[in-house]
Protein backbone atom coordinates (compact mmCIF):
# COMPACT_ATOMS: atom_id res chain seq x y z
CA UNK A 1 0.00 0.00 0.00
CA UNK A 2 1.17 3.45 -1.09
CA UNK A 3 1.09 6.29 1.47
CA UNK A 4 1.98 10.43 1.06
CA UNK A 5 3.88 12.83 3.84
CA UNK A 6 4.27 16.34 2.94
CA UNK A 7 8.01 16.86 3.92
CA UNK A 8 8.37 20.46 3.98
CA UNK A 9 7.70 21.36 -0.22
CA UNK A 10 8.16 17.60 -1.38
CA UNK A 11 5.06 14.97 -1.20
CA UNK A 12 6.72 11.67 -0.45
CA UNK A 13 5.28 8.31 -1.45
CA UNK A 14 6.16 5.88 0.86
CA UNK A 15 5.52 2.24 0.80
CA UNK A 16 5.33 -0.13 4.05
CA UNK A 17 6.66 -3.53 4.00
CA UNK A 18 6.81 -6.03 7.14
CA UNK A 19 9.44 -8.28 7.50
CA UNK A 20 10.86 -10.74 9.70
CA UNK A 21 13.34 -8.19 11.11
CA UNK A 22 14.13 -6.47 14.38
CA UNK A 23 14.94 -2.88 13.67
CA UNK A 24 13.23 -0.88 11.01
CA UNK A 25 14.88 0.92 8.17
CA UNK A 26 14.20 3.59 5.57
CA UNK A 27 15.67 2.68 2.01
CA UNK A 28 15.47 5.27 -0.87
CA UNK A 29 16.12 3.83 -4.52
CA UNK A 30 15.99 6.03 -7.27
CA UNK A 31 13.34 8.48 -5.45
CA UNK A 32 11.21 5.81 -3.82
CA UNK A 33 10.90 5.29 -0.15
CA UNK A 34 10.18 2.47 1.30
CA UNK A 35 9.69 1.45 4.84
CA UNK A 36 10.87 -2.22 6.16
CA UNK A 37 9.57 -2.66 9.31
CA UNK A 38 9.09 -5.28 12.20
CA UNK A 39 6.29 -7.20 12.06
CA UNK A 40 3.68 -5.94 14.62
CA UNK A 41 5.34 -2.23 13.91
CA UNK A 42 2.49 0.40 13.06
CA UNK A 43 3.78 3.45 13.91
CA UNK A 44 4.97 4.27 10.13
CA UNK A 45 4.27 7.87 10.17
CA UNK A 46 6.14 8.76 13.28
CA UNK A 47 9.25 6.84 12.34
CA UNK A 48 8.61 8.91 8.60
CA UNK A 49 8.74 12.18 10.98
CA UNK A 50 11.66 11.23 12.85
CA UNK A 51 13.89 10.85 9.87
CA UNK A 52 12.03 13.76 7.60
CA UNK A 53 15.16 15.74 7.59
CA UNK A 54 17.18 12.61 5.81
CA UNK A 55 14.10 12.04 3.41
CA UNK A 56 14.19 15.38 2.48
CA UNK A 57 17.98 15.91 1.74
CA UNK A 58 17.89 12.46 -0.32
CA UNK A 59 15.06 12.81 -2.57
CA UNK A 60 15.60 16.52 -3.25
CA UNK A 61 18.97 15.14 -4.03
CA UNK A 62 17.46 12.47 -6.42
CA UNK A 63 15.34 15.33 -7.77
CA UNK A 64 18.25 17.04 -8.65
CA UNK A 65 19.77 14.95 -10.29
CA UNK A 66 16.96 14.11 -12.81
CA UNK A 67 18.29 17.44 -14.28
CA UNK A 68 21.97 16.20 -14.10
CA UNK A 69 23.21 15.74 -18.10
CA UNK A 70 25.48 12.46 -18.13
CA UNK A 71 28.56 11.83 -20.85
CA UNK A 72 27.80 9.18 -23.05
CA UNK A 73 30.37 10.36 -25.66
CA UNK A 74 33.55 9.17 -23.23
CA UNK A 75 34.31 5.09 -23.68
CA UNK A 76 35.63 3.00 -20.86
CA UNK A 77 38.97 3.44 -22.77
CA UNK A 78 38.86 6.92 -22.48
CA UNK A 79 38.24 6.78 -18.93
CA UNK A 80 41.10 4.28 -18.54
CA UNK A 81 43.67 6.70 -20.02
CA UNK A 82 42.42 9.76 -18.44
CA UNK A 83 42.23 8.06 -14.91
CA UNK A 84 45.86 6.17 -15.37
CA UNK A 85 47.62 10.50 -16.62
CA UNK A 86 46.01 11.80 -13.50
CA UNK A 87 46.99 9.12 -11.26
CA UNK A 88 50.82 9.33 -12.27
CA UNK A 89 50.21 13.42 -12.46
CA UNK A 90 48.80 13.26 -8.92
CA UNK A 91 51.05 10.56 -7.24
CA UNK A 92 54.12 12.82 -8.66
CA UNK A 93 52.81 16.20 -7.58
CA UNK A 94 52.63 14.55 -3.87
CA UNK A 95 55.35 12.39 -4.11
CA UNK A 96 53.88 9.40 -3.74
CA UNK A 97 53.99 5.89 -5.00
CA UNK A 98 50.84 3.54 -6.29
CA UNK A 99 50.57 0.13 -7.23
CA UNK A 100 47.75 -1.28 -9.61
CA UNK A 101 45.16 0.89 -11.15
CA UNK A 102 41.64 -1.01 -11.93
CA UNK A 103 37.89 -0.52 -13.22
CA UNK A 104 35.33 -2.51 -12.18
CA UNK A 105 31.45 -1.53 -11.91
CA UNK A 106 30.77 -0.76 -8.50
CA UNK A 107 27.60 -0.36 -6.12
CA UNK A 108 28.17 2.16 -3.95
CA UNK A 109 31.36 3.92 -4.42
CA UNK A 110 33.40 6.47 -6.70
CA UNK A 111 36.96 4.32 -6.13
CA UNK A 112 39.01 3.11 -3.69
CA UNK A 113 42.57 2.42 -2.46
CA UNK A 114 43.84 -0.10 -0.35
CA UNK A 115 46.78 -0.66 1.76
CA UNK A 116 49.61 -2.01 -0.85
CA UNK A 117 48.40 0.96 -3.16
CA UNK A 118 46.14 -0.26 -5.31
CA UNK A 119 43.49 1.96 -6.98
CA UNK A 120 40.32 0.63 -7.74
CA UNK A 121 38.01 3.30 -10.27
CA UNK A 122 34.20 2.43 -10.81
CA UNK A 123 33.53 2.19 -14.47
CA UNK A 124 30.26 4.41 -14.12
CA UNK A 125 32.56 7.40 -13.75
CA UNK A 126 32.79 7.04 -17.82
CA UNK A 127 29.38 9.48 -17.37
CA UNK A 128 30.56 12.14 -15.14
CA UNK A 129 32.05 15.42 -16.29
CA UNK A 130 35.82 15.92 -16.56
CA UNK A 131 35.98 17.80 -12.99
CA UNK A 132 34.57 15.09 -10.86
CA UNK A 133 36.64 12.67 -12.80
CA UNK A 134 39.77 14.77 -11.95
CA UNK A 135 38.18 15.18 -7.71
CA UNK A 136 37.39 11.33 -7.84
CA UNK A 137 40.69 10.31 -9.06
CA UNK A 138 42.53 13.19 -6.63
CA UNK A 139 40.54 11.80 -3.74
CA UNK A 140 41.77 8.66 -3.96
CA UNK A 141 45.69 9.52 -4.80
CA UNK A 142 45.42 11.01 -1.62
CA UNK A 143 43.93 7.68 0.03
CA UNK A 144 47.91 6.74 -0.52
CA UNK A 145 49.23 9.32 2.01
CA UNK A 146 46.29 8.76 4.60
CA UNK A 147 44.18 5.58 4.23
CA UNK A 148 41.42 6.98 6.54
CA UNK A 149 38.91 10.04 6.40
CA UNK A 150 40.64 11.97 9.49
CA UNK A 151 41.62 15.48 9.70
CA UNK A 152 44.94 14.64 7.71
CA UNK A 153 43.21 13.14 4.79
CA UNK A 154 40.79 15.85 4.41
CA UNK A 155 44.19 18.93 4.60
CA UNK A 156 45.20 17.31 1.57
CA UNK A 157 41.40 17.22 -0.44
CA UNK A 158 41.60 21.27 0.86
CA UNK A 159 44.94 21.89 -0.60
CA UNK A 160 43.34 21.22 -4.26
CA UNK A 161 39.68 21.31 -3.83
CA UNK A 162 38.42 23.72 -0.74
CA UNK A 163 35.05 23.33 -2.36
CA UNK A 164 34.97 19.18 -1.83
CA UNK A 165 31.80 19.36 0.12
CA UNK A 166 29.80 20.45 -2.91
CA UNK A 167 31.71 18.23 -5.17
CA UNK A 168 30.81 15.41 -3.03
CA UNK A 169 27.51 16.39 -2.94
CA UNK A 170 27.46 17.04 -6.64
CA UNK A 171 28.76 13.52 -7.32
CA UNK A 172 26.25 11.90 -5.00
CA UNK A 173 23.65 13.42 -7.44
CA UNK A 174 25.71 12.43 -10.52
CA UNK A 175 25.25 8.19 -8.58
CA UNK A 176 21.12 9.18 -8.46
CA UNK A 177 20.96 9.87 -12.00
CA UNK A 178 23.76 7.50 -13.36
CA UNK A 179 21.75 4.57 -10.97
CA UNK A 180 18.54 5.54 -12.82
CA UNK A 181 20.00 5.70 -15.81
CA UNK A 182 21.38 2.28 -15.98
CA UNK A 183 18.76 0.63 -14.10
CA UNK A 184 16.17 1.64 -17.35
CA UNK A 185 18.61 0.40 -19.81
CA UNK A 186 18.53 -3.07 -17.96
CA UNK A 187 15.09 -2.77 -18.07
CA UNK A 188 15.04 -2.40 -22.08
CA UNK A 189 17.20 -5.07 -22.71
Amino acid sequence: MTNQVCIRDIAVNYEVVHRKIKNPRLEIKTGRLVLILPEGFIDHYGLVKKHQAWIYEKISLINTSRHLKLNFNRSEEDLRAMVNYLVTDYSAQMNLNSNKTTFRKMRARWGSCDSQGNLKFNKFMKYLPEYLIEYVVFHEVAHLAELGHNKDFWKIIRSRYDNYKELDHELSAYWFSIKEYTENFKNLN
